[in-house]
């Protein structure tokens, strides 16, 4: 998803996206630390968006825009 796209979503749908990622995350962990995740850009992937989606969360959180 683009950052643009993430803009345009209010803090509660931030949030929800976060929990969904971090669970993704977990999945993908569990999957490389047993050998069966095949796409290994999918860690480092995940792990941005949920940088990003933390870094706007925070955003909104301050005021900033």
């Amino acid at each position: 998803m683009k950052i643009s796209e993430l803009r345009d979503k209010s803090l509660e749908e931030l949030t929800q996206l976060l929990d969904e990622k971090q669970l993704d995350a977990f999945r993908i962990r569990m999957a490389k630390a047993t050998g069966q995740l095949g796409n290994t850009h999918e860690v480092r992937g995940n792990r941005r968006a949920i940088a990003q989606i933390q870094t706007l969360i925070n955003e909104k959180q301050r005021g900033d825009s």
